[in-house]
C-alpha cells in the first residue's frame, strides 16, 4: 500500500498551467509531459522553509546539491563522476542548444532519431545545422534503432542529439545499443549530447544506463543533459544540469551561454536538492502507479479501440499511438473536436507521423479510463453526420 495517493488530483484550472490553460475548459489535456500529480510532500516542505525567508535573489547552487547529484548519479546507474562536472540550467531544451553552439558550425550536420520531442527536431535549425534523420525502426515489439542507418548517418554527422529514454516511443536504450553508438561515434570523432530527462522513469525494473558511464573516452566526448522535473513533476520550477566530464567541453559549453541561458531557479535549485535527498519513496510510489496506467492503457485500447496501434513504453508517461488503420484524415484534430480530448498531433515529431498522437498517461487511472472512452465514443459516431 503506498503512502502517497495518486487516485485524486487537485484542480490545476485557473492556475496558470500551460497544460490546463491551453484549451476550454471542457477538454481534457492530456498533451504536453506534465503529470498531474501532487508533488512530494518532501519538496513541498523544503520549498516552505525557503520561503521563511524573505529574500529571493539571483540563485547559484550550493555544494549539498552537486554532491547529492554525485551520491545519486553512482547509487542509481553506478556512474562517479565529480561536482565540479555539473552545470546548471533552466532547462534541458536550452542544455542542447547551448551545446550545438558551442561545438558545431553552420552547414554541419546533426543525428537526429525520428519520431523525436519537437524542440530536438527544430534544434539543427536555430544555429544553420543540417538535420541528419535516421527514424527508429517498429517491429512487434516496439522501437529499436536501425543500426546499419545509425552507422551510416553517424559518419556523416558531427553530433548525435541523443533522446534516451526516448521522447515519444518510451524506447529504453539497451547497453548493448549504447555500446555500438559509442563506437560510431568514436570512430567518426561525433560529438554524443544525451537527453536523459526521464532516466528516472524506466519500468519493469529494467536499467537506465547513461552513455557517458560506458568509459572516459565516451565520457570526454558527451555532454548528459538530466532533470528532475519529470520524474518529480517539478518542471515549472525549470532547473536541469548537465554532466560534462571534459574540462574543455564543459568550458565551450558554458562559453555558449551567453545571450542564451541566464541564471537558474532559486526555488528549482531547492526542489532538486529535496528531490533526490528526501523524495526517493515518493518516486518509486509513483513509478508503480505509472506503471500500472501503461498496462491499463493497453488492456483498455484492446477492449474499446483495438484499431490503434500501442507499444507499452518501456520508460516516461507518454504513449505513442498509431491511429492509421482508423481512417481518420487527422487523428488530434478529431479527437479535440468530437471526444474533446487534447492530445498531441503525431506530426510535431516529424512529418510522416501524422497518423499518431501523443497521450500523457501521467494522471489519475479513472481519468486514463475517461479518455479511452471519449475516443471510443467519438469513433462510434465518426461518419454518422
Amino acid at each position: 500500500m503506498s503512502a502517497y495517493d495518486f487516485t485524486t488530483a487537485p484542480d490545476r484550472l485557473d492556475t496558470g498551467s500551460m497544460k490546463w490553460s491551453r484549451y476550454p475548459a471542457d477538454v481534457l489535456p492530456m498533451w504536453v509531459a506534465d503529470m498531474d500529480f501532487a508533488v512530494a510532500p518532501e519538496i513541498v516542505s523544503a520549498l516552505r522553509r525557503r520561503l521563511d525567508h524573505p529574500v529571493f535573489g539571483y540563485a547559484v547552487a550550493q555544494a549539498a546539491l552537486r554532491e547529492q547529484i554525485v551520491i545519486d548519479l553512482e547509487t542509481r546507474f553506478g556512474w562517479r563522476i565529480e561536482p565540479g562536472d555539473i552545470v546548471f540550467l533552466p532547462g534541458v531544451e536550452p542544455g542542447f542548444n547551448m551545446a550545438l553552439k558551442a561545438r558545431l558550425s553552420p552547414g554541419e550536420k546533426v543525428l537526429i532519431q525520428t519520431p523525436i520531442y519537437r524542440p530536438i527536431l527544430d534544434a539543427p535549425g536555430h544555429w544553420g545545422l543540417g538535420a541528419l534523420a535516421v527514424p527508429l525502426v517498429r517491429g512487434e515489439q516496439g522501437y529499436a534503432p536501425d543500426r546499419d542507418a545509425l552507422a551510416d548517418g553517424l559518419a556523416q554527422a558531427r553530433a548525435f542529439l541523443l533522446c534516451n529514454p526516448h521522447n515519444p516511443t518510451g524506447y529504453v536504450y539497451t547497453r548493448d545499443d549504447l555500446g555500438f553508438i559509442a563506437a560510431a561515434c568514436e570512430a567518426a570523432d561525433t560529438l554524443i549530447i544525451s537527453d536523459e530527462i526521464h532516466c528516472d522513469l524506466v519500468f519493469d525494473g529494467s536499467p537506465h544506463v547513461p552513455i557517458a558511464s560506458l568509459a572516459p573516452e565516451i565520457a570526454r566526448r558527451t555532454i548528459t543533459l538530466m532533470s528532475a522535473s519529470k520524474t518529480y513533476n517539478i518542471p515549472g520550477l525549470k532547473t536541469a544540469f548537465a554532466v560534462i566530464t571534459d574540462p574543455a567541453l564543459r568550458n565551450a559549453f558554458n562559453g555558449a551561454r551567453s545571450g542564451l541561458v541566464d541564471s537558474v531557479n532559486l526555488m528549482g535549485l531547492e526542489a532538486t536538492l529535496a528531490a533526490y535527498r528526501d523524495a526517493g519513496p515518493w518516486r518509486s510510489a509513483v513509478l508503480d502507479y505509472l506503471q500500472s496506467n501503461r498496462d491499463h492503457l493497453g488492456r483498455e485500447l484492446q477492449r474499446l479501440i483495438p484499431g490503434i496501434r500501442y507499444h507499452p513504453p518501456e520508460a516516461s508517461f507518454l504513449a505513442w499511438l498509431d491511429c492509421g488503420a482508423l481512417g481518420l484524415p487527422h487523428p488530434q484534430s478529431f479527437f479535440l473536436k468530437n471526444a474533446k480530448l487534447g492530445l498531441y498531433a503525431g506530426e510535431a515529431f516529424g512529418a510522416e507521423y501524422g497518423s499518431f498522437v501523443r497521450l500523457n498517461f501521467g494522471c489519475t487511472q479513472a481519468v486514463l479510463t475517461n479518455a479511452v472512452e471519449r475516443m471510443a465514443n467519438a469513433l462510434a459516431g465518426y461518419g454518422q453526420d
